[in-house]
C-alpha cells in the first residue's frame, strides 16, 4: 500500500489544533471530576462514614472506565471503516452530553436514590465517549504527521490531556481559593461541569474544518482497487495478526494511565484527606506538576523522533520510579506544601518522557486498516485495570493497611509491567530511519 502523501502545512496545523483542543476538552471534564470528587461524595453519595462516601465517588469515577473498552473498540471499527473524521465527531458529542448532565444534576438531598444513580449514567456516557477519543485522535495526528517528525506531533495527543490536567486544577484551584466552603458547595463546583457543555459545539466546529486522515483514504483506495474492504473485521484482524502488538502496547499503557491516575488524580484527594494538605496547596501542586508535562512531552516526542521510541520510554520509566520512590518517601514523611509540589516536579518530569513517545508506539506498531481499534483497545484496557479505578484501589489500600505508603507500591509495580512491555513491543521506528510500510 503506498504511503506517500503531502499535507499542506495549513491542514496539518488545523488538525494538531483539532486533535490538541479536542482531546482536551475532553480530558478537561474527566479531569474535573477527579478534583472535585470530595464534593461530590458529600451532595451525591452522603454516608455516616467520609472514606466510604469518597471511596462510592472513585467508584462511580471508575464505572466510565468499564465501558472505555466497549465505547473505544465500537468508535475505533467506526473509524476504521468509516473514517477518522467522523467517530472523533461522535465522540466530541457523546462528552458534551455526560458532562451537561453532572452539571445540572440535582443532589441526593433533593431527588434521593435517582441522584447518584444520574451520575453514574453520566459517568458510562463519557467513558464511551473517551474510549474513542484518545486512539482516534491520535491516529488522525500521526496519520497526517510528516514520517520523521511522527514523535514530535503524536506527542501533541499528550500535551492535551497535560492541559487538560493543567485546566482542571487551575480552575479547581481558583474556585477553592476565592469561594468559601458553603459557596463551593452549593454552585461553584458545577461551573466547570457547565462549562464543558461547550465541548460539544466547539469541538464539533474545530473538527469539521480539517480533512479526512490521507493515509486512510490512501487504504481505501487500495482496497478499492482490489475489490476488498481494507479491514472487514478490524477486530477480529488485530487480535488474530497483532497479539504481539497488542501486549507490548498494553503494558505500555499501564505505567502512562498509572502514572496520570495516581499523580494527578489521587494525590491530590490524598494529601486533602490523609495527610491533611489545604486543598488550594494541593491544586496548585497539581497543576504545577501537570504544566511540567504540557512543556516537556514535545521535546521527548522530538527526542524519539533522534534517539528512538524504546530508549526514550525506558530513561522516562527508571526516572519516574527514581523521583517517586524518593518523593513520596519524604512527602509522607514531613507533608507540607513543599514537599507535595517537589513529588508532583519530580515525578513529572520523567512522566513526560513515558508520556511523549507513548502515542506514537501505540499507533506505530499497527498498519492503517486496524489502528484506530487496535490502539482503542490496548490503551482504553490498560486504563480500565490499571488508571480508572487507580485512585479507588490507591484510598482502600491506605485504609486496609494503614501505610500512607501503600501507593508508592502500586507505582512501582506498573514501572515493571511497563518494562516488559518495553521488552516485548517490536521493532519501531528507529531513528532517521523511516517506517517500514510492509506491514500498513
Amino acid at each position: 500500500m503506498s504511503t506517500i502523501h503531502t499535507v499542506s502545512r495549513a491542514m496539518l496545523r488545523r488538525v494538531v489544533i483539532a486533535s490538541v483542543l479536542g482531546n482536551a476538552f475532553e480530558w478537561f471534564d474527566f479531569a474535573i471530576y477527579g478534583l472535585f470528587a470530595v464534593t461530590i461524595a458529600h451532595l451525591y453519595f452522603p454516608g455516616g462514614d467520609a472514606v466510604a462516601s469518597l471511596m462510592l465517588t472513585l467508584a462511580t469515577f471508575g464505572v466510565g472506565f468499564f465501558v472505555r473498552p466497549l465505547g473505544g473498540v465500537l468508535l475505533g471499527i467506526y473509524g476504521d471503516r468509516v473514517g477518522r473524521k467522523k467517530a472523533l465527531s461522535l465522540t466530541i458529542a457523546l462528552m458534551a452530553l455526560g458532562t451537561g448532565m453532572i452539571g445540572v444534576l440535582p443532589t441526593y438531598a433533593a431527588i434521593g436514590m435517582a441522584a447518584p444513580i444520574l451520575v453514574v449514567i453520566a459517568r458510562l456516557i463519557q467513558g464511551v465517549s473517551a474510549g474513542g477519543e484518545f486512539s482516534g485522535a491520535t491516529t488522525m495526528l500521526i496519520e497526517f504527521a510528516p514520517r520523521d517528525r511522527r514523535g514530535f506531533f503524536g506527542s501533541f495527543q499528550m500535551c492535551s490531556q497535560a492541559l487538560a490536567f493543567s485546566l482542571g486544577s487551575a480552575v479547581a484551584f481558583l474556585l477553592t481559593r476565592h469561594l468559601d466552603a458553603v459557596q463551593l458547595q452549593s454552585w461553584g463546583w458545577r461551573l466547570p461541569f457547565l462549562a464543558g457543555i461547550l465541548v460539544g459545539p466547539v469541538g464539533w466546529i474545530i473538527r469539521s474544518k480539517i480533512d479526512e486522515s490521507p493515509e486512510f483514504l490512501a487504504c481505501m483506495a487500495d482496497a478499492a482497487r482490489a475489490d476488498a474492504h481494507a479491514a472487514k473485521a478490524p477486530l477480529r484482524d488485530v487480535l488474530r495478526q497483532y497479539p504481539r502488538e497488542l501486549v507490548a502496547s498494553t503494558a505500555i499503557c499501564v505505567v502512562g494511565t498509572v502514572s496520570a491516575y495516581v499523580f494527578v488524580f489521587f494525590l491530590p484527594i490524598f494529601a486533602k484527606q490523609t495527610l491533611g494538605i489545604a486543598a488550594a496547596d494541593a491544586n496548585f501542586a497539581s497543576f504545577v506538576g501537570t504544566a511540567v508535562i504540557l512543556v516537556m512531552c514535545p521535546f521527548a516526542g522530538y527526542l524519539s523522533d533522534r534517539v528512538g521510541r524504546k530508549a526514550v520510554l525506558v530513561f522516562g520509566m527508571l526516572g519516574y520510579g527514581a523521583a517517586a520512590w524518593y518523593c513520596f518517601g519524604r512527602l509522607v514523611a514531613t507533608p507540607s506544601a513543599h514537599t507535595l509540589l517537589m513529588l508532583e516536579l519530580g515525578v513529572s518530569v520523567f512522566m513526560s518522557f513515558i508520556w511523549g513517545p507513548m502515542p506514537i508506539i501505540l499507533t506505530e506498531v499497527l498498519p492503517v486498516s486496524v489502528r484506530s481499534t487496535g490502539a482503542a483497545l490496548t490503551y482504553n484496557v490498560a486504563v480500565m485495570m490499571f488508571g480508572g479505578l487507580a485512585p479507588f484501589i490507591n484510598t482502600w489500600l491506605v485504609k486496609a493497611t494503614g501505610s500512607p505508603l501503600a501507593p508508592l507500591y502500586y507505582v512501582m509495580f506498573s514501572i515493571f509491567v511497563g518494562c516488559v512491555g518495553a521488552a516485548l513491543l517490536p521493532g519501531v521506528r528507529e531513528p532517521r530511519l523511516a517506517v517500514s510500510s510492509s506491514r500498513g
